[in-house]
């Protein structure tokens, strides 16, 4: 059967891994295929040869596809290659499913972000689809998903209506991370400490990323994430040739894959709290070695290690 949704496929100078992530697609045999090539980096004499390498590797189209190119000769990095090639991708369709070099999907990713997008098209709550699961095997509902206010997008799907709200510059962050709707949709204040130093960062240009800044406008206006029970992505580009994902010794590297068989839909759309706090302590802060726990909290630390100083001081006084 023939994949009718738009496939997105971005590239770099990855080729072993663009082999086996462009393999999973080839196997899908879509109709429509945007792929997006960064450039080489003029500090890196070995770039423009593996650049040359993985676009070859992306001519082998040998199935009736209508093919779409946007590649660049200069590298523009990461977080600018992505959004610069979204901006153009939306121009031409209204939906997509996207994959990086490093995200080798299951096959059932495919069917799973389709029939997805289809179903939650008009639903103005629902703003992507995941493949990636990383709650260690537990099952969240009854269904094959459940919905998340973290769109984890390694291997994802969206529309339009989404890219259209995305703002990189986060221009609306200083008055947001002061008002009262922050406060609620992070009503944890470990949570809450934790998420305004990345988005301070984001804002700031600390942090290059164009993950956080869609995840800052989805919270902003509410949106959800479908999120697989069943996880269908594996990141098999943990390295130091990677840009975000370094550390090999990391669990979330090169996850199972998992069929999830029958698809079956949850009755409610409502984020499952259980879940969502379980990804923030295991995924995002407990793993986040900029933000150890001790430092997001130094000021209370600091005048507990002085009142107990001073306690100390005073009984020591009296003694004497």
């Amino acid at each position: 059967m023939t994949l009718t949704t738009p496939v997105v496929f971005t590239i770099f100078n990855r080729p072993q891994l663009t082999k086996k992530s462009f393999e999973a697609i080839r196997n899908q045999k879509p109709a429509k295929l945007f792929i997006i090539a960064d450039g080489p980096r003029s500090t890196h004499i070995q770039d423009k040869k593996l650049c040359d390498e993985v676009r070859e590797i992306v001519n082998n189209i040998d199935w009736p596809c209508e093919v779409h190119r946007n590649y660049v000769e200069h590298n523009l990095g990461l977080k600018k290659r992505t959004i610069s090639g979204l901006d153009w991708v939306f121009t031409k369709v209204d939906r997509i499913i996207f994959l990086e070099d490093d995200n080798l999907p299951h096959p059932d990713f495919f069917n799973f972000c389709e029939n997805l997008l289809q179903r939650y098209l008009n639903d103005q709550r629902v703003s992507v689809i995941s493949g990636s699961n990383f709650q260690n095997g537990i099952l969240r509902g009854n269904a094959s998903y459940y919905f998340s206010k973290y769109p984890h997008n390694w291997g994802w799907a969206t529309w339009k209506r989404t890219w259209d709200n995305y703002d990189e510059y986060l221009k609306f962050w200083p008055k947001w991370r002061e008002s009262i709707d922050f406060k609620k949709k992070f009503p944890k204040k470990l949570e809450r400490k934790f998420w305004k130093k990345i988005f301070d960062q984001s804002y700031s240009g600390k942090i290059n990323s164009w993950g956080y800044p869609l995840f800052a406008c989805m919270m902003k206006k509410g949106l959800l994430t479908a999120t697989p029970n069943f996880n269908l992505i594996s990141n098999i580009g943990f390295g130091q040739d990677s840009t975000h994902t370094k550390d090999l010794k990391s669990p979330l590297s090169n996850l199972n894959l998992s069929s999830i068989n029958n698809l079956t839909h949850p009755q409610k759309i409502e984020v499952d709290f259980d879940a969502d706090n379980y990804d923030f302590d295991n995924n995002f802060f407990e793993k986040n070695s900029l933000f150890p726990r001790n430092l997001l909290f130094l000021p209370a630390l600091l005048k507990s290690f002085f009142l107990n100083k001073l306690y100390k001081l005073h009984r020591f006084l009296i003694i004497k």
